[in-house]
Formats: structure tokens, C-alpha cells, sequence
């Protein structure tokens, strides 16, 4: 297994501006707090720690970086449970018996030097990651719905970017990759993790970026009804509900709006469609009741 001295990190943008532009260009709006920590992860080479409510847009930030940058997405889906071996790197069992079966005459020596070689090896997201010259982004998606200790496994993969395997030595990365990791704050991450990591929070964003995001994604929607969507979401943000409606839920009322052909946001329309923004039933009758639109 080929192993390299440092790992090197190419920048892939000049400036915060051109983060802005960039990521404008493939339909990303970033404020300029989330475009300069972008550039800072960039320059510096240091992995970027997202955090939020869901449907701020964190993953898609690392998808809108990839797109950009035209580089590989590498994703590592976090769960309860995940392990070393849906993380880094697993071995084939099924090929190594077979490899096994059909040396009978060989000594254990032969077989074991063959069988722990790459062609036996499974690479997992992590191990995909720092393996390679070609650019790439490393999204380690909801890294606070996996178990505590998860985090000693990127620890030295976020560190060093590198990965130890017992049986063929240490790989570290020729070309780092540019490495996002993000968080619903479902549970406190470790001191250790958060130290290697440079902090984003993206929360909803302001009503003026808001707007911009909706004309976008919901182009052909008027502008009036833009702008009531908009009102009325950030009131309904304002309730205490279960779960306050997200950037993405924004944009699908819009398109629904559009889909309706609606030119208004009357009580009757939004009775309809707040299953649309709101995703529990409590929440719906909650706002239902309580939502005056003459006062938004």
C-alpha cells in the first residue's frame, strides 16, 4: 500500500468573494459569515464543522463545495451504531475463504501475505477519502447521531489525515481532501473533535437572504407572494412549536404555490398546505390556530 510523508492541500478559492460568486453559481447563496469560514477551511486546511437546525442547507453546502471545486463527494452517513468497518475499511471475508480454499498447499505465511493486500481490502468513506491525488470533498453527514466513540476514529483521519490499518501500515493522504462535518446538536461533541475542526453555525438566515434563496429555487413565483411566504414562515418560526419550519421547507411551500397556481396567501391556502412546512400535527393545529396573517 502506497503511503506519503504529508499530505498536501491545494486551495480552491481565492478569496471570500469568490466563494460567494461561486457557490452563487451552482444555486448555494451563502452569507458572508458561512463564505468566509468556507475560505479560512479552504486556505487553511482544516476541516469545517457545521452546525444547525436541519434544513439550513449544511449538506448542501459540502455538495455546493464539490460542484465547485470539481471534486469527488466521499459521504459517510452517521448513525447509531456505525462502526470501523462501515466507517474506514472492512476486510472481504467471502474472497479471502475462497483465497484460502484454493492455496490448501501453500503455508500460512504465503496465504496471510496474500490475503491482507489490497485486493482483499474494502474501503470505506473515510479510507476512500484520504486515498488518491484527485480532489476531493469528505462529508461526514450528522456526526452527533453516532455513538461517542466514533469521533477516535476521525480523530486521526481529521488530525493527520490519516488512517492506520494494522495488517498493511499507516496511508496518509497525498492530496487532503477538504473535509465537512455536520451536526444537529442532537448531542455535545467532544472537546477533541471540535479542537481539530474550524466552527460554522448556520441558522435561518436573514429575511432579505431568505428572499433571495426562494426566487431562486422557486423562480416564476411572484414577487408580493415571495415576500408574504417568507412573513409568514418567520412568524411560524416565532411560535414554539416541535420543529420550526427550515430553508428547505420555505422553498417547497413556494414551489407548492406555484404548483397551485396560487397568487395569494389567503387563510384558506395556507390551512391547505401547512403540512407542507409544518411536519407534526401538533404543530399544524398550533399554528392554525394561533397564526393571524392580517398581523404578519
Amino acid at each position: 500500500m502506497e503511503t506519503f510523508v504529508d499530505a498536501t492541500s491545494t486551495p480552491h478559492f481565492d478569496s471570500v468573494e469568490d466563494v460567494e460568486a461561486r457557490l452563487a453559481g451552482v444555486g448555494y447563496l451563502a452569507s458572508p459569515a458561512v463564505a468566509t469560514t468556507v475560505f479560512l477551511a479552504d486556505r487553511l486546511g482544516k476541516p469545517l464543522l457545521v452546525e444547525g437546525p436541519a434544513g439550513v442547507g449544511k449538506t448542501e453546502l459540502a455538495k455546493a463545495v464539490a460542484q465547485v471545486a470539481g471534486a469527488r463527494l466521499v459521504r459517510l452517513q452517521c448513525y447509531e451504531g456505525v462502526d470501523e468497518a462501515r466507517a474506514l475499511y472492512e476486510w472481504n471475508h467471502a474472497k479471502q475463504l475462497l483465497r484460502i480454499t484454493a492455496g490448501r498447499d501453500e503455508s500460512w505465511d504465503e496465504t496471510r501475505t496474500d490475503i491482507f493486500s489490497e485486493e482483499f481490502l474494502l474501503a470505506r468513506p473515510l479510507l476512500t477519502a484520504i486515498r488518491g491525488g484527485d480532489p476531493k470533498v469528505l462529508l461526514i453527514d450528522e456526526v452527533d447521531k453516532a455513538d461517542v466513540e466514533v469521533e477516535g476514529l476521525l480523530l486521526e483521519v481529521l488530525s493527520d489525515f490519516q488512517v492506520t490499518v494494522p495488517e498493511l501500515g499507516t496511508v496518509r493522504a497525498e492530496r487532503r481532501p477538504f473535509a465537512v462535518l455536520t451536526s444537529n446538536a442532537a448531542r455535545e461533541l467532544s472537546e477533541a473533535l471540535r479542537r481539530r475542526c474550524l466552527f460554522l453555525h448556520i441558522g435561518f438566515p436573514e429575511e432579505e437572504l431568505e428572499h433571495r434563496i426562494v426566487r431562486l429555487k422557486a423562480p416564476g413565483l411572484d414577487a408580493a407572494l415571495v415576500e408574504s411566504v417568507v412573513r409568514v414562515v418567520g412568524a411560524l418560526r416565532a411560535m414554539d412549536l416541535r420543529k420550526a419550519p427550515s430553508v428547505a421547507e420555505t422553498v417547497d411551500w413556494a414551489r407548492t404555490l406555484l404548483a397551485l397556481g396560487a397568487d395569494t396567501l389567503d387563510e384558506t391556502v395556507v390551512r391547505q398546505t401547512l403540512g407542507v412546512v409544518l411536519k407534526h400535527q401538533e404543530d399544524v393545529a398550533k399554528a392554525a390556530a394561533k397564526l393571524d396573517l392580517d398581523a404578519v
